[in-house]
């Protein structure tokens, strides 16, 4: 199977409604050929910091069944109980023999100590479908990816792509939930 760029995207959120506008909106990116949601979890972190996991997805069964659950392979989370730690660190184990780490230690992203205690988030793995012609046009030329990340509104105020007023509204609508 031949696959875009991947991101995994953490959101946070108080009072979550995983099945409500967020799916909605992920169905309709789906149903243009943007992305597609390789896996989705849903944490739930209680007041004590305890966890608990909940699959989301779009995919179609055969997709589910072809990908699995690949958010816990990366994060390195074990999930459905004892049978799940155990899948996940045998895969784990396998992987380390066949020299693959998925995160460096110095990319190290512990995910789940920056999700704040009785809250929760939602983690989802996308493909950009979007981005296939331009990733092999790019590779065709011989370029490659060097790095890549979101600009706070604030930032595109200095080099003139949105007004203060503007990026104070953006920056409020990503942060709301979070104050």
């Amino acid at each position: 199977m031949a696959i875009g760029p991947v991101q995994l995207i953490v959101l946070g959120f108080n009072h979550p409604d995983f099945h409500g506008e967020v799916i909605a909106e992920l169905e309709k990116l789906r149903r243009s050929d943007t992305v597609r949601v390789i896996d989705a979890l849903a944490v739930y972190k209680d007041a004590r910091g305890e966890i608990e996991v909940e699959h989301l997805s779009n995919l179609s069964t055969q997709e589910a069944v072809e990908l699995g659950s690949k958010i816990g392979a990366l994060i390195g989370l074990g999930i459905d109980g004892e049978a799940g730690m155990d899948a996940g660190a045998t895969a784990g184990a396998q992987a380390a023999v066949a020299g693959l780490k998925a995160f460096g230690d110095d990319e190290a992203w512990d995910i789940l100590a920056e999700i704040p205690d009785d809250s929760a988030a939602a983690l989802l793995l996308i493909e950009h479908h979007w981005a296939v012609p331009l990733r092999d046009a790019i590779a065709r030329a011989g370029g490659f990816r060097i790095n890549d990340g979101f600009i706070s509104p604030f930032d595109l105020v200095d080099i003139g792509l949105t007004t203060a007023a503007e990026a104070k509204v953006l920056h409020d609508l990503e942060t709301a939930a979070a104050r």
